[in-house]
């Protein structure tokens, strides 16, 4: 990782309302032309198969690839406009970027890895650098670091390496971070290890993130919005629990269908060992992580889990039950099933079901009838 520039604190982030970036840039294997008004805070996933343009998109935001014909606006301050001919130069466009590996020096050590990335952003009066100072000890903080100072490079795990990268990006003070699959070099230990330090940048740092990567996985835990390309084109985009709901042009197929509830701890169930999930539409039991009542969390209801029933369900082991109706009922990939949206209070619940099961019990657009939910997974 590396902090790109410095102009002006982050403070000026939470005053942003959006972020517009339009870009268009041919390269052999595809077109990049995208439009988009993206939120000025939490993080936005740039989602997409190899090759969609997802990397180019975001060296375009940084100037390190030559926007063609477009527009780059964070908030008030435009980083490019080909019609007015501004084209501010990557040093002088206040971001910080990740990427897939941490770029640390190896000679340095931790310390001496972040003042490092610093020097550009430090000035010359004491204030200035009294700034710094404050700035690079929050993001040792926020990351968790503070133990790690001491140490060289080669004696962090790969997820340590990764925390100090952002810790050295952010202390930049960044009006904007841009983060490149930066869990794409670890295992899998290592990346459940960083999970929360990311939850925990997006959910208090409140500045805006682009962030890449063509995992399920880290889109359902970390996203708040959601941009999905397919070869340079914008397939699909907006708030992540509607975009991965949408059974039109799906995004998530196969076992990966499913529908992202945010929701909260409403009780927990000492003898049984089980947490109560509370959310606009209903509730749903999970087993007890240790989580206290109150506490926001997102769960993932999977549509291969989900059955449905005409009638209440009586005498069944599957506990979480969900009245609902039905919003679509869409041909699936498979030609022996079809997926069901229902509507469940303001959330959108999916079943993959067989058509003949669909037939059978006459299921139509408006019915009212009853999910049983076999599993839920807390995700975040």
């Amino acid at each position: 990782a590396v902090g790109l520039g410095f102009d002006e604190p982050s403070s000026k982030a939470s005053g942003m309302t959006t972020l517009h970036l339009q870009i268009k840039m041919n390269r052999s294997a595809f077109k990049l032309d995208v439009d988009l008004q993206l939120p000025g805070q939490g993080i936005t996933a740039i989602f997409g198969p190899s090759g969609s343009g997802k990397t180019t998109l975001l060296r375009a935001v940084a100037g390190l690839e030559k926007n063609q014909q477009g527009r780059i606006q964070i908030g008030a301050n435009v980083w490019q406009d080909t019609q007015q001919g501004i084209d501010l130069p990557t040093w002088q466009r206040p971001l910080g970027y990740v990427f897939q590996e941490s770029s640390l020096l190896p000679h340095l050590s931790v310390t001496d890895n972040l003042y490092f990335g610093l020097k550009r952003a430090l000035k010359s009066s004491g204030n200035a650098q009294t700034e710094v100072a404050k700035a690079l000890q929050a993001s040792i903080e926020l990351l968790g670091i503070g133990n790690l100072l001491q140490r060289m490079p080669d004696q962090l795990s790969g997820g340590e390496r990764q925390r100090v990268a952002i810790a050295r990006a952010i202390a930049m003070q960044p009006q904007l971070l841009l983060m490149d699959e930066p869990l794409a070099s670890l295992d899998a230990a290592r990346r459940q290890e960083i999970f929360p330090w990311l939850s925990k940048l997006r959910d208090e740092l409140k500045m805006p993130m682009l962030y890449v990567t063509h995992s399920a996985e880290e889109v359902t835990r970390l996203a708040d919005h959601l941009v999905v390309l397919d070869q340079g084109q914008v397939k699909a985009q907006g708030p992540v629990s509607a975009v991965l709901t949408q059974v039109v042009n799906p995004v998530m197929v196969g076992e990966d269908a499913g529908a992202l509830i945010e929701g909260c701890i409403g009780k927990v169930d000492v003898q049984w060992h089980l947490s109560r999930i509370d959310f606009e539409g209903g509730i749903v039991w999970m087993r007890d992580v240790g989580l206290p009542v109150g506490k926001a969390v997102r769960i993932r209801i999977l549509a291969r889990d989900v059955s449905l029933a005409t009638s209440e369900p009586q005498n069944t082991s599957i506990q979480n039950q969900l009245r609902g109706s039905i919003q679509s009922i869409t041909s699936d990939a498979h030609p022996s099933q079809v997926m069901v949206v229902l509507k469940c209070g303001t959330e959108d619940v999916l079943a993959r079901v067989t058509k003949r099961a669909a037939d059978e019990l006459g299921l139509q657009v408006g019915q009212s009838l009853w999910a049983q939910v076999k599993s839920v997974a807390l995700v975040a």
